[in-house]
């Protein structure tokens, strides 16, 4: 079913971090990734993992059950997805390091995102999430260890002390925490590769890269979601990544979650030139140079932030995007294609509304977005902002403490209701 894809393996992202499905859901959607050309998942539990013991603290009230995460696997296998967990073992802690009884375990005391690689104890946490994450993901060729936006690193008190001894650096500081986790998972795990994001790693000179021993331990997953990446910037630093002994490469583009923090629909044009670039950058190297290529899904920027695309919004634009990542371009079949399977008459690539309705799952969300998002909230904030009743005798202050002149409920109560 490769088609003409340079891409060996295609992975759907999951980000449970924010509006995290059901798994009746999953059940509906899973078939339909498949039937799109994904073969691969790359789940990101964060809190919804239903960490136990010591790490119980680290749960969401409505974490995932252990029966519940196996049901997802054993969805997964039925729909012919192989299932890459992914825990964060560096930076994006904050679902760790918000809670009281580790904040000890912060890089800067003050914030939450980066943990303190100094610390025994930091390892000891992040092992026993991975080993916790592994007993249920008994198999997986792959575990994805995060390592990306590791913010503040370096600014730390223990650190401050350590980047003044001689030959210490931030990227000695980086890689030797990615190294050690990495051994690690290799040396509980040896039948599973770690995977890290490779943002903190582009910079670092290649002689250092070369001599840390990473490369020979990881396998780092290239990311860019822009619609208009520098394709020849990414062929050198893929050469670079070889040059330094990885193995194997990963690229990472996007399908929703990365043009807004506060995005509600899917721009699908701009997701789609994102696939075309890196197919280009997939030609650009030697065949194979790419392992795969993950469709990263954001549901939030970070665990604080708000929610981005929910995933039945952004379900047509990872159609266009797998579909174009399988057939190596969209054309209008391709684009019919992708009608045929979301049950869309006619699909609308540039803007957020397509013609009739559509028949995935999740179809109705997405209408109900679009209604809120293209129709209700301009008229709501017209009405917020310019109505002269509302503004002078229901504005925010009234409504805070919830009280109105019951003479000018006449005058609203009809506008509110059109």
């Amino acid at each position: 079913m490769s088609g003409s894809s340079p891409f060996k393996m295609r992975l759907v992202h999951l980000d449970l971090k924010g509006a995290p499905p059901k798994v009746s859901y999953l059940a509906e959607v899973f078939p339909l990734f498949h039937a799109l050309g994904a073969n691969g998942l790359l789940i990101e539990y964060e809190d919804m993992f239903p960490y136990e013991g010591h790490l119980r603290l680290l749960r969401a009230q409505h974490a995932y059950s252990p029966s519940e995460i196996k049901e997802i696997l054993h969805l997964a296998t039925l729909n012919e997805l192989e299932v890459v967990p992914l825990v964060q073992t560096f930076g994006h802690m904050e679902f760790v390091l918000k809670h009281e009884a580790l904040a000890h375990l912060r890089e800067v005391a003050f914030f939450p995102n980066t943990l303190n690689p100094h610390e025994a104890e930091s390892l000891a946490l992040v092992g026993a999430m991975i080993d916790q994450v592994m007993e249920l993901h008994p198999g997986a060729r792959w575990l994805h260890v995060g390592c990306d936006e590791v913010y503040y690193l370096g600014e730390g008190e223990a650190s401050r002390q350590w980047l003044q001894q001689e030959q210490n650096t931030k990227a000695r500081l980086c890689l030797s925490h990615v190294k050690a986790v990495a051994s690690y998972v290799l040396a509980r795990h040896p039948a599973t590769k770690p995977l890290v994001w490779d943002d903190m790693l582009r910079d670092i000179p290649e002689d250092q890269l070369s001599a840390s021993g990473v490369p020979q331990l990881v396998e780092p997953m290239l990311w860019d979601y822009t619609a208009d990446l520098d394709v020849h910037g990414k062929a050198l630093l893929m050469e670079k990544y070889r040059k330094c002994g990885f193995q194997q490469l990963w690229a990472a583009s996007a399908f929703k979650g990365a043009t807004g923090v506060s995005q509600a629909l899917t721009p699908i044009e701009h997701h789609l030139r994102n696939q075309m670039q890196w197919l280009q950058v997939a030609a650009h190297g030697p065949a194979d140079t790419l392992q795969g290529i993950v469709l990263t899904g954001w549901q939030r920027y970070d665990h604080f932030s708000v929610l981005c695309e929910l995933l039945p919004v952004g379900i047509p634009s990872l159609a266009v995007c797998l579909q174009s990542l399988l057939q190596g371009g969209f054309a209008e079949d391709v684009k019919a294609r992708v009608e045929n399977f979301l049950g869309i008459p006619s699909l609308e690539i540039t803007g957020f509304t397509s013609e009739g309705a559509a028949s995935f799952p999740g179809s109705d969300i997405l209408a109900l977005v679009t209604q809120v998002g293209l129709h209700l909230r301009s008229s709501v904030d017209e009405m917020l902002h310019r109505d002269r009743y509302v503004t002078g005798w229901f504005s925010s202050y009234h409504r805070r403490r919830k009280f109105v002149h019951p003479v000018m409920i006449q005058h609203i109560q009809p506008q509110a209701l059109r």
